[in-house]
């Protein structure tokens, strides 16, 4: 019997299996070490593009590293810059997902951490080159070093979107201590 992965980004992977495909433009906006990138270059394959931002040195390290050991193509572009600047790699309504990952690099500084204000300002560039159907997949993570200010005003930001134009979805470790991560989905209508 397979083993369930109930992991928060596997719940998120699974949302963009749903929306990339073969072509597929996308965008992973806190890059880390790499992870949901290789999972966007993979599924949008060697027709695809995918753009991926992060501030940290090590975070391009890493990640170019995961991905010349795992494909034999090149449909990446690795960026160190802010998710703040978006809009100046992608043109509006052209990704047909972006995904975000709050907080700080795993193993990394924690005093190098995502923050409320730039986040937001990310975001809202976000919705504005997501296509239509496209999906922004973003976790939340709170607590700790990391802090609750960023988790509160995300989720105060999602619930003031305008429910004609997105579906907002929400999920949570209810039962879990410790400010569990929050993934959260929007899909542009």
């Amino acid at each position: 019997m397979e083993k369930k992965d109930y992991q928060i980004t596997a719940w998120c992977r699974r949302m963009m299996r749903e929306h990339v495909s073969e072509g597929a433009f996308c965008i992973d906006a806190t890059m880390g070490k790499g992870n949901d990138t290789q999972q966007l270059c993979l599924l949008a394959g060697k027709a695809g593009k995918v753009l991926a931002f992060d501030i940290q040195e090590e975070a391009i390290r890493e990640t170019r590293r995961r991905l010349e050991k795992t494909l034999d193509y090149c449909n990446y572009e690795l960026l160190l810059e802010s998710h703040t600047h978006m809009e100046r790699y992608a043109k509006p309504e052209s990704a047909d997902c972006i995904v975000f990952n709050l907080g700080y690099l795993p193993g990394g500084s924690h005093a190098v951490a995502t923050k409320a204000e730039t986040t937001v300002e990310a975001l809202e560039q976000g919705l504005r080159l997501l296509k239509r159907n496209g999906l922004m997949s973003v976790c939340i993570y709170s607590g700790g070093d990391s802090g609750y200010e960023e988790r509160d005003a995300v989720l105060a930001w999602l619930k003031a979107l305008d429910c004609r134009k997105y579906l907002v979805m929400l999920t949570r470790y209810y039962n879990r201590p410790n400010d569990p991560p929050i993934p959260a989905m929007v899909i542009k209508m």
